[in-house]
C-alpha cells in the first residue's frame, strides 16, 4: 500500500489532491477505494505522531468511506435489471478541480505580492510651484555671470582630472602575482646590502595610496604562507618589520 509522511496540509483537500498527484490519478477519475486507505493511513499516522486531526479531515475521511461502501454496492434492482445513476465521484470531483483551481491563483497572486515588496517607488513630489509658474528670470550682474561660468569651468576641469586618475588607477592596477615578485626583489636587495630587518614601507612603491598598500599587505601575507620570510609586530597597529626566512632561502 502506498504511504505517505508530509507534515503539514492547510486542510483536506490540500491532502487529498497530493495523495491524487502522487498516485497519478484524474481527478474525474478517482480510484475511491486505493485513495480512501492512504488517506485513513495517513490520519492514522498524524495520531501516532501525536498530531491533532482536527474535524474537517475527519469529515472528509467519512465522505470517502461513504464513497467507497456505495460503489461497492452491486447496482442492480431486485428483478437484476442494472440501476443508471450519477457517479458519486461527480460532486468530489467537482469540488476538487474548484480547489485546485483557486489553489493556483492563490499561488499567483502570492508570486506577484512578493515581487511588489521588491519594487520600490519614489513619493510624488508638489511639482505646482514649477508647473503654475514655469518662467524664473534670473538676476545677476554680468561679474556674477562670469564669476559663476569661471566656477563652473574650475569644477568641469577637476572632475576630468579625476575621472583621468581614476581610470588610469583602474587600468594600471597590480595582481598579487606581480606585487609579490616586486617585493621579493627588493627583498632579496636589501639582503644583499646587509640588512636583516626591513621596515614594511620600504617595500611599497614610490606615492603608495591605499590600494597599493592593502595590496602589498596581502602579498605579504601570502609571501608568508609560503614561507618566503617571516614578519614580526611587537603591537596593534605597530609598524612590521620583514625578516629573512632562516630555514628557507628567499624565493622569487
Amino acid at each position: 500500500m502506498y504511504k505517505v509522511r508530509i507534515d503539514k496540509f492547510e486542510g483536506p483537500f490540500d491532502l487529498l489532491v497530493y495523495l491524487l498527484e502522487n498516485a497519478r490519478m484524474d481527478i474525474y477519475d478517482i480510484k475511491v477505494a486505493e485513495i480512501t486507505e492512504q488517506y485513513i493511513e495517513y490520519l492514522k499516522e498524524m495520531e501516532e505522531f501525536n498530531l491533532e486531526v482536527s474535524s474537517e479531515f475527519i469529515v472528509l475521511a467519512a465522505v470517502l468511506i461513504r464513497m467507497k461502501s456505495y460503489m461497492l454496492l452491486p447496482r442492480v434492482t431486485d428483478t437484476g435489471e442494472v440501476m443508471i445513476e450519477e457517479d458519486p465521484r461527480a460532486e468530489l470531483a467537482g469540488r476538487l478541480s474548484e480547489y485546485v483551481r483557486i489553489k493556483k491563483i492563490a499561488t499567483i497572486l502570492k508570486d506577484r505580492e512578493e515581487a511588489n515588496y521588491a519594487i520600490y517607488e519614489k513619493p510624488a513630489e508638489d511639482m505646482s510651484k514649477y508647473l503654475d509658474d514655469p518662467d524664473e528670470i534670473l538676476l545677476a550682474s554680468e561679474d556674477q555671470m562670469v564669476s559663476a561660468f569661471i566656477l563652473f569651468l574650475t569644477k568641469k576641469r577637476k572632475v576630468e582630472e579625476v575621472t583621468k586618475r581614476y581610470q588610469s588607477v583602474r587600468r594600471e592596477k597590480d595582481s598579487i602575482e606581480s606585487r609579490i615578485s616586486y617585493m621579493v626583489k627588493k627583498l632579496e636587495l636589501k639582503f644583499k646590502e646587509g640588512k636583516g630587518r626591513i621596515p614594511f614601507k620600504e617595500l611599497l612603491p614610490d606615492d603608495a595610496d591605499k590600494y597599493d598598500v592593502t595590496l602589498s599587505f596581502m602579498s605579504l601575507l601570502s609571501m608568508i604562507k609560503q614561507q618566503t620570510c617571516d614578519a614580526e609586530q611587537d603591537k596593534n597597529f605597530g609598524p612590521i618589520t620583514i625578516t629573512r626566512k632562516e630555514t628557507q632561502n628567499v624565493q622569487q
